[in-house]
């Protein structure tokens, strides 16, 4: 896929022009958008990505028209499973409804820009070492076995967020108010003078290190969809725009997704096999098969990665919701009157 400079250059500009009206928006009016507010962003990027994917088939073919939409597919899950952080992180220090949305969208820019660097990183680490996909695949099938534990861990805890040593570092070193303010993040102290940070920064500490840590996660998944930068890159970006509005939009919903984490263990469990596949048909290392492509390694089609990636993610959400709704039935009648 042969993607010129000046289609780089205008979905660049593209981005940063909707990330500035997002940000002039937002920090003109700091607010918590209503259902249908948050309905009509999403269901608009939703559109925009479906649209975007047909111009691809129209302009590159089916192949990687699936590439994208599988890519994007697996991003969009992995950035909803961002939001139970979020959530987490939010709640743990206690932000403002109201200033949640300004938190939202400078992680979601830190989150492009992280994800960018490892982008670029991993596309110049494929050109040049076809092995690294076997680094990719142990990697991934080492994140689907936590996943799976800790979706299990989870039925019998109660989740809690643990502050990293950066984020304990800056509580220590940092003179921090006690208080929001405004959404900004450091303040005048009327009285002495002195410019303090508000909780916010030390929020936004918390934001930027667990987008940090699914970057991690993200990248690898997606290079074992397609090694295309383009795709990889606009995948990433229509799975993080909108998220915000997301957050507000799925609300309580997000609790009853039980069964995401182990929908997504094995969405990634799959990709992981994938790349090492794909790693043994194209292998180069000496020491496996003389050096030589193993003939018997399978090569999965684009369009049996999409129907495992999107019916796993279906079956995984329609489970979850069966069951959070069976269990509320059987709250309510374990709690009914008793003759």
């Amino acid at each position: 896929m042969n993607v010129p400079t000046w289609v780089w250059t205008v979905t660049l500009v593209v981005l940063v022009v909707m990330l500035a009206v997002d940000l002039v928006i937002v920090g003109r009016r700091p607010h918590e958008p209503s259902i249908r507010e948050s309905s009509l962003w999403v269901t608009f990027y939703v559109v925009l990505a479906l649209i975007f994917g047909i111009g691809v088939w129209v302009t590159a073919g089916p192949t990687y028209a699936g590439e994208f939409y599988a890519g994007w597919l697996t991003e969009y899950s992995l950035s909803v499973d961002n939001l139970f952080v979020f959530v987490i992180i939010m709640g743990n220090f206690a932000v403002p409804r109201q200033f949640q949305q300004k938190v939202l969208l400078i992680g979601i820019v830190l989150a492009l820009v992280m994800r960018g660097g490892f982008i670029a990183a991993g596309a110049a680490l494929i050109s040049q070492f076809s092995w690294v996909f076997y680094i990719f695949g142990a990697f991934l099938l080492y994140t689907a076995i936590n996943l799976a534990r800790q979706s299990h861990a989870a039925d019998t805890e109660e989740e809690e967020f643990k502050e990293n040593i950066l984020i304990r570092w800056s509580r220590r070193a940092l003179p921090v108010t006690k208080t929001f303010d405004s959404a900004t993040m450091s303040v005048r102290d009327p009285e002495t003078g002195r410019r303090m940070f508000t909780p916010m920064l030390i929020v936004m500490i918390a934001i930027g290190t667990t987008d940090l840590i699914f970057a991690l996660d993200s990248i690898p998944a997606i290079f074992g969809i397609t090694s295309e930068p383009y795709l990889v890159f606009t995948a990433n970006v229509f799975a993080l725009m909108g998220l915000m509005q997301l957050f507000f939009l799925l609300g309580g919903l997000l609790e009853r997704l039980v069964y995401l984490n182990i929908g997504l263990a094995v969405v990634l469990g799959f990709i992981g096999v994938k790349l090492v596949l794909e790693a043994l048909h194209s292998n180069e290392v000496p020491f496996i098969n003389g050096g030589e492509h193993v003939p018997w390694a399978p090569e999965i089609p684009i369009w049996l990665s999409l129907s495992i990636i999107l019916g796993t993610l279906a079956i995984a959400t329609v489970a979850s919701l069966v069951k959070t709704a069976h269990d509320k039935r059987r709250d309510l009648v374990g709690t009914g009157p008793k003759s």
